[in-house]
């Protein structure tokens, strides 16, 4: 089992995945280009990236190439559907970092009120400045808005109510019951969610119904004064719409992500935002705390421990919720060599793909029942075919209902 890390992970990770018998090639410079020509090179069964964008080419160039594993949360960096259209399975590793980011967040907010950066810049300039530090509003009572109530969410929640903050949040599954739960009021949008509150908090994942989803109209519904933070995805935030809204309502905002951001650790890097006063950002850090790295990095190695078992792959991504299967053939059989050829010959003759299959065993191992779902009905002739073979006790077609 070949496998390809492209990304800084655990010092770990690599020892342990050797003792699942895999050959580990570590390459962190591989990006890009540089990527596809090392995939094309060492032709891995695995590749385990995390902030490296993996590209249609990329997948292309594996012909072994069976599993991509993203360190992180999201996996808006890979190409799904190239994936997907290749048989290649795409797994990630939600909430392991979670506390992490959700502890960033909380110091990017402490950080915008208590204007921590600028206190040190000050010191370093050798410049007392108290009267201009020591204000500051406080968080204890504050207002505080949430969109994105995943694991990271939850956790920043539970950390703003320790400081003393009241709660409101908005995601698209939030119900009442969860919100309750979590001690939060529920709003029915973003833009009811961050009407009235001191501080907009942003932990929504990326998806189309998400991109860009945090811009004019719900900068418009914020108050004046308030802070804004965004520890989740860049893509979520219209940037031109927050710059126009730093200045009309003096915002203070925290982000640990941007757009265009480098694909290198260490890079020249420049945007507007970077150069507003009223902006402390940090380098897109979130998830990166030895706790979470050591987090991330066990569950790839667990990962790659049920692929190599041939067992259901964690956290995966891009399978099918639903298939194209309209019915069900179910076959009872001795469990013997060549009765499922048989029953899958019949199939193809009949020219029925067949969209799923389990093939379970009865105690004792002596008989078993397939059940495949195929598209279309078995015709009358196909299973008086399949029934032909003298190991098949019984087989019958079925609708599927929704």
């Amino acid at each position: 089992m070949r496998i390809l890390i492209a990304d800084k992970l655990a010092p770990f990770v690599a020892g342990r995945l050797q003792d699942l018998g895999g050959s580990v090639t570590i390459d962190t410079t591989a990006k890009e280009a540089a990527l596809t020509a090392r995939i094309a090179e060492l032709d891995p069964e695995v590749l385990i990236v995390r902030s490296t964008k993996v590209t249609a080419a990329d997948i292309g160039a594996g012909r072994s190439l069976s599993l991509v594993i993203r360190a992180g949360a999201g996996v808006n960096t890979i190409d799904l559907a190239t994936a997907s259209a290749r048989g290649v399975y795409v797994a990630n590793c939600p909430g392991k970092n979670a506390i992490a980011v959700a502890e960033l967040a909380i110091g990017l907010l402490i950080a915008c009120d208590r204007r921590i950066p600028d206190n040190v810049a000050a010191l370093r300039a050798h410049r007392w400045d108290k009267k201009t530090f020591g204000a500051a509003r406080g968080l204890n009572g504050r207002r505080v808005a949430v969109l994105g109530v995943g694991q990271i969410g939850q956790e920043f929640i539970r950390r703003a109510q320790a400081l003393g903050m009241q709660g409101v949040a908005w995601s698209r599954s939030l119900t009442d019951a969860a919100a309750a739960a979590l001690g939060v009021a529920r709003a029915a949008s973003p833009e009811a969610a961050v009407a009235g509150a001191d501080v907009v908090s942003v932990h929504l994942a990326l998806a189309k119904e998400t991109r860009g989803r945090i811009g004019e109209s719900v900068f418009a519904a914020m108050r004046s004064g308030a802070i804004f933070v965004n520890t989740a995805r860049a893509e979520v935030v219209d940037h031109a719409a927050l710059a126009r809204a730093i200045d009309e309502k003096k915002l203070r905002v925290g982000l640990d992500v941007f757009p265009d951001e480098p694909t290198a650790a260490q890079a020249e890097f420049a945007h507007p935002l970077c150069d507003h006063p009223a902006v402390y950002g940090t380098h897109h850090i979130g998830a990166s705390t030895d706790e979470a790295e050591e987090a991330v990095g066990a569950e790839c190695v667990r990962i790659v421990g049920a692929y190599r078992d041939g067992g259901q792959i964690p956290n995966c991504v891009n399978l099918a919720a639903r298939t194209a299967a309209d019915h069900l053939l179910v076959v009872r059989h001795a469990d013997r060599v060549g009765v499922l050829a048989h029953v899958l010959g019949v199939l193809r003759e009949a020219h029925l793909n067949v969209q799923d299959m389990q093939n379970i065993i009865f105690s004792g191992g002596e008989a078993a029942i397939a059940r495949i779902a195929v598209k279309g009905a078995v015709p009358a002739d196909a299973l008086a075919r399949i029934q032909s073979d003298p190991h098949i006790f019984a087989a019958s077609c079925v609708a599927l209902t929704e």
